[in-house]
C-alpha cells in the first residue's frame, strides 16, 4: 500500500509502503492512524534536512507482553518487554528506507497510565520515535537525543500533543 505525505506536513513528499500486523487486537490504533504518525515522522525528518530517501517502506507490529520480551531477549539482551523496537535497514539502491517497528502495547499502556498520558497520545509518541529511528536517528549522543527528541516534539506539536519529555 503507497501513499505520499498529502495533510499539509511540510513541502514535497515521501512516499510511505506500510504494512501493519496486528498480533494483539488495538481497535484505537488502525491503520490509518498509524500510517498518518509515520508520514508526518518522514516529512520532519526530510524537513529536518535528511536527505538521500525518496520514500520509506515500513512494517509495523503491535504486540503483546510475551512477544515483547521475546524480542526484546533476542535482539537486545534484555528480558523485559519494552515499549518500541526499531530495526533499521538503511536505504537501498532505490532510495527507500527500509525497517520494522514493534509497540508492545501492555507497556504502551502502562507507561501511559504512570506518565498520566492517554494512550492515544503515548501511541504517537512511541510511533513518531520508532519511525524517527528507522531513518537512522538515535539518541545515544547527548547531541543526537536532543535533535531526535525536538523533531519528535514538533512532530507532535502539530498534532496538537504535548511535549513528552515534559514532565506531566
Amino acid at each position: 500500500m503507497r501513499n505520499s505525505v498529502a495533510d499539509g506536513v511540510g513541502a514535497g513528499s515521501v512516499d510511505l509502503s506500510l504494512s501493519v500486523q496486528y498480533a494483539v487486537e488495538a481497535p484505537t490504533l488502525p491503520r490509518w492512524r498509524l500510517r498518518r504518525w509515520i508520514q508526518r515522522a518522514l516529512q520532519a525528518a526530510r524537513d529536518d534536512g535528511l536527505v538521500g530517501f525518496q520514500g520509506a517502506e515500513i512494517s509495523l507490529r503491535i504486540v503483546g507482553q510475551a512477544e515483547g520480551r521475546q524480542l526484546n531477549h533476542a535482539f537486545r539482551g534484555r528480558d523485559y518487554a519494552t515499549n518500541v523496537l526499531t530495526f533499521e535497514y538503511g536505504v537501498g539502491p532505490d532510495a527507500v528506507a527500509r525497517g520494522d517497528i514493534v509497540l508492545c502495547l501492555p507497556v504502551l499502556r502502562r507507561e501511559a497510565r504512570e506518565q498520566r498520558k492517554t494512550p492515544l497520545d503515548h501511541a504517537a509518541h512511541l510511533t513518531v520515535h520508532g519511525a524517527l529511528h528507522a531513518l537512522g536517528y538515535d539518541h545515544i549522543k547527548a547531541r543526537d537525543a536532543k535533535r531526535m527528541e525536538a523533531l519528535e516534539t514538533r512532530v507532535l506539536a502539530g498534532m496538537g500533543i504535548a511535549d513528552p519529555y515534559e514532565p506531566q
